[in-house]
């Protein structure tokens, strides 16, 4: 390619004549791929002319057109490093540079593409070298010098209080000694962090549980929830489950028969020509803790009264439940379940809902056979978490608290709908959903009464 400038110019000792002088402009017929002449941008400093300078191309993207690579350049001198790239990831997008060669006597000038780098530099002196940062103290006494020249009459008023407050720390080397004795003296005797945990979880109404489980179905062992006694002479009941002629008649089986929850369970146990054995046994330990929660209330009937009402529970069974969550005051021969004895009941028969649910249990059901508000439900749901104790800093205004939870109240996910063969549908419901490892939120702040 080129093209012909015509220009006119008058030349000093010629005649007024006109004189055309032509120049052709052409491309640099260097190859693309060539590494060739390029322009640098420089921070103002003056380099020495003999500064070596030394471009390299990425090795993916040799073979390629010079001035659209990703390329860099690096030089040196004595006391400084020069370094610069072109064309980072660009792969040359937006202005193009040229450089126009001319050579003195020649009608051609010769345009040949080139990248353009800008030029950072770096003192080697300084290279390896940190700024250290100002101590607490500096930085507190730069700040009260510059309140003290130019803060208000309340700021330097402040300032000049808080000095005045401030603890002279070496005069009190001489009692520190004192001061530790007392201090261990009166610590001996408060209970470590790990006896502080034990006796937290011993009055914690929910099942034993197992805080290191990396399961959830790790978390509440069965036999923690259903003792193993218990849980053998369940194999009687069982076995008439099996022999019932239809679904009606196995529900009628059961000492709760009313609860919508234990008949979708049931049915869905026994639609299968196999069905397991455990999720069964499960389902009938919960029949009979929703009945004996109805029947026992406030005021427990008699043991034969209640073995009657919960016929055909087996009788070990209603044992267990009587000694385990009811009590007997003193002075009376009498059982009653106080608000603590249901929490505890319904902690450990919410536990069994969530291992027959695979740990995603649908609270409104549950809330509607025990007539429940469901906020109350879903309280004692998130109350199956493991708690841990956490060493609680207190400020002026301000007091950090941080609390563990293992069980939360959500919608479902895609893969936890797939999991569970439930349709898309049920995934607008919020269950109670048990997940581990356990996981605990942030330290909440909480201000001071």
């Amino acid at each position: 390619m080129s093209t012909t400038l015509s220009s006119r110019k008058r030349k000093r000792g010629l005649s007024d004549a006109k004189q055309s002088d032509s120049l052709s402009i052409e491309l640099s017929s260097l190859s693309d791929t060539q590494t060739g002449p390029v322009l640098a941008s420089f921070p103002y400093l003056t380099l020495p002319k003999n500064t070596p300078f030394n471009v390299s191309v990425r090795g993916e993207e040799e073979g390629k057109e010079f001035v659209r690579c990703s390329s860099t350049i690096a030089g040196e001198t004595d006391a400084i490093e020069f370094s610069g790239s072109a064309n980072d990831g660009s792969d040359g997008a937006g202005s193009r540079y040229f450089l126009a060669l001319h050579r003195p006597g020649s009608s051609k000038l010769i345009l040949q593409p080139t990248p353009v780098y800008l030029i950072s530099r770096q003192v080697k002196a300084l290279k390896n070298f940190k700024p250290t940062e100002p101590s607490s103290s500096e930085h507190f006494q730069a700040r009260s010098m510059l309140g003290k020249v130019f803060g208000t009459k309340k700021a330097k008023a402040a300032i000049d209080a808080q000095e005045r407050n401030k603890i002279d720390v070496s005069a009190m080397e001489d009692v520190v000694g004192v001061l530790q004795d007392r201090i261990d003296e009166g610590t001996e005797n408060l209970p470590t962090q790990e006896k502080l945990q034990d006796s937290a979880n011993a009055a914690r109404l929910i099942p034993a549980y197992n805080a290191d489980a990396e399961r959830p179905e790790d978390i509440y062992p069965l036999h923690n929830i259903i003792p193993e006694p218990e849980w053998a002479a369940l194999d009687s009941l069982l076995s008439k489950l099996k022999n019932a002629a239809d679904d009606r008649s196995r529900v009628r089986l059961l000492p709760n028969a009313r609860s919508d929850w234990l008949r979708q369970h049931l049915m869905l146990a026994y639609s299968s020509p196999k069905p397991k054995r455990k999720i069964a046994k499960m389902l009938i330990y919960a029949s009979v803790m929703f009945a004996f929660r109805g029947v026992a209330g406030r005021n427990v009937p008699e043991r034969s009264a209640l073995l009657e009402r919960l016929s055909p529970a087996p009788e070990v069974v209603v044992d267990g439940l009587l000694a385990r969550f009811t009590e007997t005051p003193r002075g009376s021969t009498k059982a009653r379940m106080t608000s603590e004895n249901e929490t505890n009941l319904l902690t450990h028969l919410f536990s069994l809902c969530l291992k027959v649910d695979d740990y995603a249990t649908d609270t409104a059901l549950i809330a509607s056979d025990l007539k429940m508000s469901p906020t109350r439900v879903n309280d004692l749901f998130k109350s199956l978490g493991v708690t841990r104790l956490f060493n609680v800093v207190m400020t002026d205004q301000l007091m950090f608290v941080e609390i563990a939870s293992g069980c939360t109240i959500g919608k479902l996910s895609s893969q936890d709908l797939k999991r569970l063969g439930l349709p898309d549908s049920v995934g607008q419901e919020k269950r109670a959903i048990l997940k581990a490892p356990l996981t605990f939120p942030k330290p909440r702040l909480r201000r001071r009464a």
